[in-house]
């Protein structure tokens, strides 16, 4: 269930199914790179201003699902116009600060982006720029993304299937949000 609160950004409403906490596990495979399993943390938030702030970390699992070693990190803001165009800023751990711009899917919760501009420090790896394409699926948040370098066409590289994480706070709110239960507690459940 989507909910938006009450102190967002009216113009972020749009982007309400993508707040909160989600974690999962993904697949990562390109070329000259460590073709790995790997499980994700990502938090899109607000402080009430006109974009979502961003982060995300992953970490290559092994064959038991046991976290080995830390993946990538990223973080960055969303933002979207009045015509459902978005555009993200983002800075990874190794180095590349990307402009994104993509836009919002008609009639369903899905993002496409592509880069606009890529900025890389001379410790970073060749890349000259992806796609991403976000989607809210069935309660789920799921993406895959692709990555170009000099040597390597365009090509998917990684993709995640993320789970929604319930705060306490959350848990608090639908119980306050139940009908009223029987003394027993029994009854409920006949």
């Amino acid at each position: 269930m989507i909910q938006i609160p009450s102190d967002l950004n009216p113009d972020l409403v749009p982007l309400a199914f993508l707040l909160g906490t989600w974690e999962g596990a993904g697949v990562s495979d390109f070329p000259g790179a460590e073709k790995c399993n790997f499980g994700q943390s990502v938090t899109f938030s607000h402080d009430g201003r006109d974009f979502l702030e961003y982060r995300s970390h992953s970490w290559v699992l092994d064959q038991e699902g046991n976290k080995l070693r830390p993946l990538e990190s990223e973080s960055g803001y969303w933002r979207i116009d009045k015509d459902r165009k978005v555009e993200v800023v983002m800075v990874r751990d190794d180095g590349v600060v990307e402009v994104w711009y993509g836009e919002l899917a008609d009639q369903k919760p899905q993002i496409d982006l592509a880069t606009d501009a890529v900025a890389r420090t001379a410790a970073s790896g060749p890349y000259s720029g992806g796609k991403r394409l976000y989607g809210y699926v069935k309660s789920d948040l799921m993406w895959v993304g692709e990555k170009a370098t000099p040597e390597v066409p365009l090509r998917p590289y990684m993709s995640a299937h993320l789970k929604k994480v319930v705060t306490p706070e959350e848990v608090a709110e639908m119980a306050r949000n139940l009908p009223d239960m029987p003394d027993d507690g029994i009854a409920f459940f006949k």
